[in-house]
C-alpha cells in the first residue's frame, strides 16, 4: 500500500527504540499527561452536565417556571386571564394559587414555612411535585376539611404522622396591632419528599380553603409552566404586559437562577484551566522532539543530501508528534467517557468506603454525582487536544529541516 515517505518514516521513528531511554521517558509521559488531562476535562463536563439536567429534569419540575401574583387584592377575571395565558405561544400549562406565610403547631413543636394553596386538577399542568408524595396524593387536598401535604423532614420535626391533626396559625387580618393568631385545625393527608429546601419550606393546601381563611374570592397568583426554561424571564414578562393588571413577574432565574449561573461559571472555568493542563501535556512533545531531532541529526542530514526538501523533513518530525498526540487524545476520549459513564456509581463507593455522605439531600436537591455524557463536547476536547499536539510539534520540525548537511556528515566522518 502506497503511503508517502514523510508518513512513512515519521510513523517508524514513533515506534522506534530511542537510544536515550529519557527520551522514551518524556514521550510516554507527554502521551499520560494528554490521557489524563483529556479524560478529566471530559469527567468534569460530564458531571456539569449531570448537575445542568437534574436541575431542569427534577428541580424545575417542582418549582413553576414563571408567576404572576398581584400587588393587591386578588385576580377578577381570573377565568379569563387563565384561558389568556394558556392560549400565549410557548405557555404550556398554567395554574391559579395563593401564597400565605403560616406557623405550624403540634404540641410544643413548631414550624414556620410558606403554605402554597393549589388547585389540584390543574396543578399538574405546572409541576410534577406530585410524583415526590411518598404519601397520599394531590385528590386527598379536599376543599371540604381542611387538610395538608408537608415534606417529610417537617413532618418529623413535628411529629406527626398521615391521619394526624395538627394546628396552623395565620395573623389576623388588616391590624396592625398585636393580637392573638387565627388558629386553624388541619389534618396531614400526604408527606413529600423532593430533596433539598423545598421540603422544609414548603406545604400544600386547597385553594378553596384558603379563600375561606383569607376572605378571598379569587387566585392571588397564577404559576405556569414554559416550554424552554431559559426564557421563563423573558416570556413572563411577555404575559404580565399582556395583562391590564399590576403584577409581581417572578420566574424561577429570580429564586434558584443561582443554581444555573453557578454550574455555568465551574463549567467555564473547568474548561479553561483542564484545557491549559492538556495544552502542559502537549508540549511536552516540544521536548520529546526537540531530543529527537538531535539523536537523528546524522539521518536527517543523510535524508537531505538524497534530496529531501524542507516540508518533507518537518513533515517527518509533525508526523512523530502528532503520533503522540492521536494516541492520547483517542486514549484520553475513551478513558473519559468510560469514566463518566460510571461516575455516579464510583462517587457512591468511595461514599460507602469512606462512610461519609458527600452530597447530603436534605441539603441539595439531589443525593447522587450526576453525569452526562454530550458526545459534541468529547469530540471537541479531542479534536482541541490533537491540534494541541501538532501545533507543539512546529519548532521541532521547523530546527530539524534547517539542519545543514555537510556539518553533520562532517563531524560524523
Amino acid at each position: 500500500m502506497f503511503r508517502p515517505l514523510p508518513l512513512f518514516i515519521g510513523l517508524r521513528y514513533s515506534k522506534a527504540k530511542h537510544k536515550n531511554k529519557f527520551v522514551s521517558f518524556i514521550s510516554m509521559a507527554s502521551i499520560f499527561g494528554i490521557i489524563l488531562g483529556v479524560a478529566v476535562l471530559i469527567v468534569g463536563l460530564s458531571a456539569m452536565n449531570g448537575f445542568e439536567k437534574a436541575l431542569r429534569d427534577q428541580l424545575l419540575t417542582v418549582i413553576p417556571h414563571a408567576e404572576l401574583e398581584v400587588v393587591k387584592g386578588e385576580f377578577k377575571d381570573e377565568t379569563a386571564i387563565l384561558s389568556k395565558i394558556r392560549a400565549h405561544p410557548g405557555v404550556l400549562g398554567a395554574s391559579p394559587y395563593i401564597v400565605m406565610n403560616a406557623l405550624l403547631q403540634k404540641d410544643i413543636k413548631m414550624k414556620a414555612l410558606q403554605m402554597r394553596a393549589i388547585t389540584p386538577e390543574s396543578e399538574t399542568q405546572v409541576t410534577a411535585i406530585e410524583q415526590y408524595i411518598k404519601q397520599g396524593g394531590w385528590e386527598l387536598l379536599s376543599a371540604d376539611e381542611n387538610s395538608l401535604i408537608l415534606g417529610e423532614p417537617v413532618a418529623k420535626q413535628l411529629g406527626i404522622e398521615v391521619g394526624q391533626s395538627l394546628s396552623l396559625l395565620l395573623p389576623q387580618i388588616g391590624s396592625t396591632k398585636l393580637k392573638a393568631p387565627r388558629k386553624f385545625t388541619f389534618i396531614l393527608t400526604g408527606t413529600f419528599k423532593m430533596g433539598g429546601q423545598v421540603d422544609t419550606t414548603l406545604g400544600f393546601i386547597h385553594i378553596n380553603t384558603a379563600k375561606k381563611m383569607l376572605n378571598l374570592n379569587h387566585a392571588t397568583g397564577i404559576a405556569f409552566k414554559v416550554e424552554d426554561v431559559l426564557k421563563a424571564q423573558v416570556l413572563s414578562r411577555e404575559v404580565a404586559y399582556s395583562i391590564p393588571v399590576y403584577m409581581y413577574i417572578k420566574s424561577w432565574i429570580t429564586s434558584q437562577g443561582y443554581l444555573y449561573q453557578d454550574i455555568q461559571m465551574v463549567k467555564s472555568l473547568m474548561y479553561v484551566i483542564l484545557l491549559l493542563v492538556v495544552a502542559v501535556a502537549c508540549f511536552n512533545i516540544v521536548s520529546t522532539l526537540v531530543m529527537a531531532v538531535n539523536e537523528k541529526r546524522s539521518d536527517i542530514a543523510i535524508l537531505k543530501t538524497m534530496g529531501m526538501g524542507k516540508w518533507s523533513l518537518r513533515a517527518i518530525f509533525m508526523v512523530q508528534g502528532a503520533f503522540n498526540g492521536l494516541m492520547g487524545s483517542l486514549l484520553g476520549a475513551l478513558l473519559g467517557i468510560y469514566l463518566a459513564s460510571n461516575l455516579s456509581q464510583f462517587f457512591s463507593a468511595v461514599e460507602n468506603i469512606l462512610g461519609r455522605k458527600f452530597i447530603s439531600g436534605d441539603i441539595y436537591f439531589i443525593d447522587y454525582l450526576p453525569s452526562q455524557i454530550n458526545y459534541d463536547q468529547v469530540i471537541i476536547i479531542t479534536l482541541i487536544a490533537f491540534v494541541m499536539s501538532i501545533v507543539a510539534t512546529i519548532y521541532p520540525a521547523w530546527t530539524a529541516s534547517n539542519i545543514e548537511p555537510a556539518k553533520e556528515l562532517g563531524y560524523s566522518h
